[in-house]
């Protein structure tokens, strides 16, 4: 049996003025063909390392063609795009005219991929594998739990098996499970039917991370379900709200064993539970001074602020500057913010070198949405070329690399200032400068909730906060043109929701 593999995975922010080129997917997290991804993958928590390790647990020959990820950002641009799905199909051609037809695909996408002139990137990739390889050839898909899923793509793969955590800790174990059904289909042991249910509504960051209520309660609906007689399995998706596309939103999919009715009976069981449910799942965040007075009054330190409007792993640009400005006009002392994307102001504290003092103005360049450029008269305390090793969960086994990077200090306000635009998954970055994380009073971390997966342990206190950038939580802020249906709370009021 043998299996190819590969894909292209982007979180497109629509909302963003990056554009997303090939060398955002070559120097991101990197871009890797035929035999690179068998060195680089196994044992990995992504999902192309689940399937290299679910195809020697299952017995099959994996055949690896092309792997990318970018960072988020804006539209991909369309020759970038082009070239990459051409080199992906020219591979798999390749591969067959030398050693005859592969019984099958498993796709790593992320499911909210958008193209310039492409609304529906992943589903476009899909569908042009399955024009490939034709109707009976299986191909399963395990995407991101923010992914914004379409009609189309349920129609053209198999199966979709999406993550079922947030921070997303289980990425490789999806893929060994995914590798685990191919089998089973390729052998005819199962035959499955899906059936998608789009849920029209905004569902807030801080009520979507898995390990606590409400989160919980729906994974464990869902896995309440995947126990039962003919399901394959289910995936909930909260979606990307800062992709406009037609498709944007929360929505689930059940994949049945040869049973349509059951598939259409129990997405349609899930979706309206959640639907009745909305006021769970809807939730304001805190202004960035109601978390600190809040976190001041609970006395439990670090206090850690989570940006999410500004959170790089969505696709924003890491320079918004409210938070940074708040911490020094009150003077805060043992605190830090994760990361300030500003390229600039690392070139001056490289040239300044370790112990001596720049005076600058921080972040707040990319868009006057992001506040302004805080003047900064700071010690330079350590550099770094950038290079580091993920220690998990979240990436374990990899490495990561910010550019070149600094970590300058004013007073009692710390800020490492990065190059490259990556949320702070951990602490393991930090720890290559020196910085211990775990004795800081006050951490603001451009992030939604991936950071919670190794920041958690010791926090203190942990609040989602409203800080001006692009990617505002007020979803009646968001001009989108191409949804395709009124969504709650924005055109469908929040005082129509029942409480329960």
């Amino acid at each position: 049996m043998r299996i190819a593999t590969g894909g292209v995975l982007h979180e497109t922010s629509t909302y963003s003025s990056l554009p997303t080129t090939l060398n955002d997917f070559i120097n991101d997290r990197g871009l890797f063909r035929g035999q690179e991804i068998m060195e680089t993958f196994p044992g990995a928590n992504v999902c192309i390392g689940g399937f290299i390790d679910g195809a020697k647990k299952q017995g099959f020959e994996i055949i690896p063609l092309l792997w990318t990820f970018a960072f988020p950002s804006g539209l991909i641009e369309r020759k970038t795009y082009d070239d990459l799905l051409t080199e992906f199909l020219d591979r798999l051609k390749a591969e067959e005219e030398q050693n005859g037809p592969v019984d099958g695909v498993l796709l790593d996408l992320h499911g909210a991929m958008v193209i310039d002139g492409i609304e529906d990137g992943d589903g476009h990739f899909i569908s042009q594998v399955r024009e490939y390889i034709g109707p009976d050839r299986p191909i399963l898909v395990t995407p991101d739990m923010h992914g914004n899923h379409s009609a189309l793509r349920v129609e053209q793969a198999t199966a979709i098996l999406g993550y079922d955590t947030y921070p997303h800790i289980d990425m490789n174990e999806r893929g060994q499970e995914a590798a685990e059904l191919i089998v089973k289909i390729i052998r005819g042991e199962v035959k499955p039917v899906m059936t998608l249910r789009q849920i029209p509504l905004f569902w807030s960051t801080a009520c979507q991370v898995t390990a606590h209520m409400p989160m919980k309660e729906v994974m464990d609906y869902a896995h309440e379900i995947e126990t039962r007689p003919g399901i394959l399995g289910v995936t909930v998706s909260t979606g990307f709200p800062w992709a406009d596309v037609p498709d944007v939103g929360p929505s689930v999919i059940i994949v049945a064993d040869n049973d349509q009715e059951l598939a259409d009976k129990t997405a349609e069981e899930f979706s309206s539970w959640i639907w009745e449910r909305r006021r769970r799942w809807y939730k304001l965040p805190f202004t960035v001074n109601e978390a600190i007075q809040q976190g001041e009054e609970i006395g439990n330190y670090p206090i850690i602020l989570a940006d999410h409007a500004d959170n790089t792993g969505g696709g924003t640009a890491g320079d918004s500057t409210e938070i940074l400005q708040t911490f020094l006009d009150q003077k805060l002392d043992k605190a830090l913010i994760l990361y300030i994307v500003d390229p600039d102001v690392v070139a001056l504290a490289h040239k300044a070198g370790v112990g001596g003092e720049i005076e600058t103005e921080v972040g707040g360049k990319s868009d006057p949405i992001q506040g302004p450029p805080v003047k900064m008269k700071a010690e330079v305390k350590a550099l770094s070329e950038g290079k580091f090793k993920y220690d998990g969960p979240m990436y374990a086994g990899l490495t990561g690399n910010m550019g070149p990077s600094a970590w300058i200090q004013q007073d009692g306000v710390s800020v490492v200032v990065v190059t490259a635009r990556e949320q702070p998954f951990g602490p393991a970055f930090s720890k290559t400068l020196g910085i211990d994380c775990e004795s800081m009073k006050y951490i603001s971390v451009k992030s939604s909730a991936h950071f919670r997966a190794s920041f958690e342990p010791f926090a203190g206190s942990i609040f989602n906060v409203e800080a001006k950038a692009i990617h505002t939580h007020d979803f009646a802020k968001l001009n989108h043109q191409r949804r395709n249906r009124d969504f709650y709370p924005v055109e469908i009021p929040y005082e129509t929701a029942p409480e329960i």
